[in-house]
């Protein structure tokens, strides 16, 4: 299959990284966000981080989101034993099971690697292309969503958001690490080097929408200097994703 076309390229979202102080309009009319369930235990994993990695470089209007889940980490693989993955975190492992009650499009169970792709459609992580056609059918949504950023010198960050959805909607920030590479001592990946790409570390539900235009306020934003944020605005009880930016 072969790299995502230019026509695909240029009808995603533009994620636009907020610099200085001015504000920045975050979305375009269209928008595309993977988030991609995976674990450093599972061996079919590292091939659908290698391509969520590919995606996510190949353009960055791309908003790619690695989850690493915990259902792995206590599984034993043999004489390999058991691999505890250091990015694992039950809340992940909570949010793919809310996905699944929502019985999304492609959906087929809990697994890893799965692709869910705006919140409205799941795949194997790996097929390339089952989530194109999904980044394709993003790209001809127009979003429901205006979302812009303002930056403060003192590290904080003012999100606002209107749009012309009817639903109510939650804002999130998440806060991930742009690349980590891990040595795998034990488990089904023992031996092998893993490169895992906007590795979330942190998810915090910072506001609420509700058809009007609102603000909110991050007095301080903690992140190192390899780690990037994104703000995502999902409809209310985890439904699809009607917008989101890079910040």
């Amino acid at each position: 299959m072969a790299h995502p076309s230019k026509r695909l390229i240029t009808a995603l979202l533009f994620a636009a990284w907020c610099t200085g102080t001015n504000p920045v309009a975050a979305s375009d009319t269209q928008f595309a966000v993977i988030e991609l369930f995976t674990s450093q235990g599972c061996y079919s994993c590292p091939p659908a981080d290698a391509l969520l990695g590919d995606l996510i470089h190949s353009d960055r209007r791309i908003i790619g989101l690695e989850f690493h889940v915990d259902y792995w980490d206590e599984l034993t693989y043999g004489h390999a034993g058991k691999w505890k993955d250091p990015f694992s975190d039950p809340r992940y492992t909570d949010r793919q099971r809310k996905y699944h009650g929502q019985r999304l499009s492609g959906q087929r169970g809990v697994y890893t690697p799965q692709a869910i792709i705006n919140g409205r459609f799941a795949t194997v992580g790996t097929n390339r292309r089952a989530i194109e056609s999904a980044l394709n059918d993003a790209a001809a949504q127009s979003s429901q969503m205006d979302i812009s950023l303002r930056k403060h010198s003192d590290r904080g960050l003012t999100v606002s958001v209107n749009g012309d959805a009817k639903q109510s909607a939650a804002v999130w920030l998440m806060i991930f690490d742009h690349k980590r590479v891990t040595s795998v001592r034990n488990g089904e990946n023992q031996g092998k080097t893993l490169t895992n790409h906007n590795v979330i570390r942190e998810m915090k539900h910072i506001g609420n929408w509700h058809g009007q235009p609102v603000s909110v306020s991050i007095a301080d934003i903690a992140m190192a200097d390899d780690q990037g944020c994104a703000i995502v605005v999902q409809q209310a009880d985890q439904g699809p994703i009607l917008g989101a930016t890079l910040c």
